[in-house]
């Protein structure tokens, strides 16, 4: 698009109707739009276009719809992170990742669906509603990241932003058939993080192919000095992808970490993939990682984070949060300053093993999610493998033992399971390693994508269009910023 753009054979002006257009069409499907900011998007489509025909130098995103997670700040456009008390917020500035990406030329067109304040791998809520999952609306899209993926799944948009603490990058995109980066730390900034020094939370890419992520994430990085684990990282170090020989690549696998519940059909594609896999590859064998304490130390460390966010919300307003927020906060409560340099150094143990295992391997490869997707009436997994979960994200622990690694991880689609539903296929690489990372998981892409049963699926768009789904909130405009109080101009309700 960015190139045919480039060369006066697409007007930005028509992409972005054809966008609204598949938005309009789509959407009630699937309910991955949130707020839209469709008239300004159109002015400014009109003005990209004009600086085309006027042969201005164009910056790299120029004029591409860029959709936006509604947990990130954007300046004159609803941003409800999902929560009943955030109704009517209109934001001011747009978020450091936003404020970016418009810098680059990309026109921020919509917001897409999270999580009640992004808590949960399932995307629903009391303001917007749920997101169904394109392949089958019934079922959920992951999340927290869940409106971007079904957005880009259904060429709603071309590109999307995500964030990730326990995978809310890597889960959506798996179980949507994207691609979803999770960066290392402070490779794109945040300048909004509540603790500055911690590394569990990071902002990322979203797109449908290896190489668009690339694109997309070349406009993301680069040093920011209000964040405090921002560091400086050139453009061209990822766009255009480096050469990769897959024939060269070293890697490992493994199917739980050792001390995740995975189902068996899961640990049977799983499989399939890996088979897939070794047939291009160098090296392909078992890896063994001790990541048996992961979970307390993940309780920990998340449960400090939201304590930053939400701890005046939880004392003076609780009724305001959702169920997995309090409980995060409540089970915080319970921790001492002990428990929490105990898993400090867990992570530090764990991040320590992983990059003993890189001088070994180029890669490290897992699933994504235990369980095929399951419907988004219920709220978690509560069970995996005959195990009951021990709370609400329990079940995604598969990305959080890697978050608690600090190490980057790409969610790379990978046909089907057996329920014929997206599999995703995780990818570790070296830590700040992003560009070698991306590099390999498209070398993987191309090879598989010869590959019907390998290569990325795409949903029935025209089945989406021609049933609508009357369970999930259908999309709300709003108008641009005014100077009325922010609550004046908003008109949605909860559901």
């Amino acid at each position: 698009m960015r190139a045919l753009i480039g060369a006066r054979l697409l007007s930005p002006v028509e992409l972005m109707d054809a966008c609204i257009a598949r938005i309009e069409a789509v959407n009630p499907a699937v309910n991955a739009i949130a707020a839209t900011d469709f008239e300004r998007a159109r002015v400014a489509a009109a003005q990209a276009e004009a600086r085309v025909m006027r042969g201005d130098p164009l910056p790299p995103l120029h004029g591409l719809p860029l959709g936006v997670k509604d947990l990130q700040d954007t300046a004159g456009l609803l941003t409800t992170c999902g929560n009943i008390a955030l109704r009517g917020n209109v934001p001011r500035e747009d978020n450091s990742l936003v404020a970016a990406l418009r810098a680059a030329g990309a026109i921020v067109t919509a917001k897409t669906n999270v999580p009640d304040m992004g808590a949960g791998a399932n995307t629903r809520n009391p303001v917007w509603g749920a997101t169904g999952n394109p392949f089958d609306p019934s079922l959920n899209a992951g999340g927290s990241s869940g409106g971007s993926a079904a957005a880009l799944a259904t060429g709603m948009l071309p590109l999307c932003t995500g964030s990730d603490t326990g995978g809310s990058l890597r889960i959506p995109a798996a179980l949507c058939g994207v691609v979803g980066l999770r960066p290392s730390p402070g490779l794109v900034a945040n300048s909004s993080r509540p603790l500055g020094w911690s590394a569990i939370s990071v902002l990322g890419p979203m797109a449908r192919t290896v190489d668009d992520a690339a694109f997309l994430m070349a406009s993301c990085v680069g040093l920011n000095r209000r964040d405090a684990l921002s560091y400086p990282a050139a453009a061209a170090e990822f766009w255009p992808l480096a050469a990769c020989d897959p024939a060269q690549l070293r890697v490992g696998y493994t199917e739980d970490f050792g001390f995740c519940a995975v189902s068996a059909e899961v640990r049977r594609v799983f499989r399939t993939r890996v088979e897939a896999l070794a047939r291009h590859v160098r090296l392909c064998e078992p890896i063994t990682l001790d990541l048996s304490q992961a979970d307390r130390a993940f309780d920990v460390v998340r449960a400090e984070s939201f304590v930053a966010a939400f701890a005046a919300t939880f004392r003076n307003a609780p009724e305001t949060l959702g169920p997995n927020v309090r409980a995060n906060m409540e089970l915080a409560a319970a921790f001492t300053l002990v428990d929490r340099a105990e898993a400090h150094l867990v992570q530090t143990r764990i991040a320590t093993q992983f990059a003993k295992a890189f001088e070994q391997f180029d890669l490290i490869v897992a699933p994504v999610t235990p369980v095929t997707p399951f419907p988004w009436t219920e709220l978690y997994a509560k069970e995996v493998d005959g195990q009951a979960m021990a709370n609400y994200y329990r079940w995604l622990g598969l990305c959080y033992g890697v978050t608690l690694s600090t190490h980057p991880a790409l969610s790379l689609p990978c046909g089907r399971d057996e329920h014929n539903m997206p599999f995703g296929l995780q990818m570790i690489g070296r830590l700040r390693g992003d560009a070698a990372l991306l590099a390999a998981a498209g070398a993987i892409e191309r090879a598989f994508a010869v590959d019907a049963h390998l290569a990325r699926p795409e949903p029935d768009l025209a089945a989406l269009a021609a049933k609508p789904q009357p369970l999930l909130k259908s999309i709300v405009t709003h108008p641009p910023l005014v100077d009325a109080p922010a609550t004046a101009a908003i008109h949605n309700t909860a559901v």
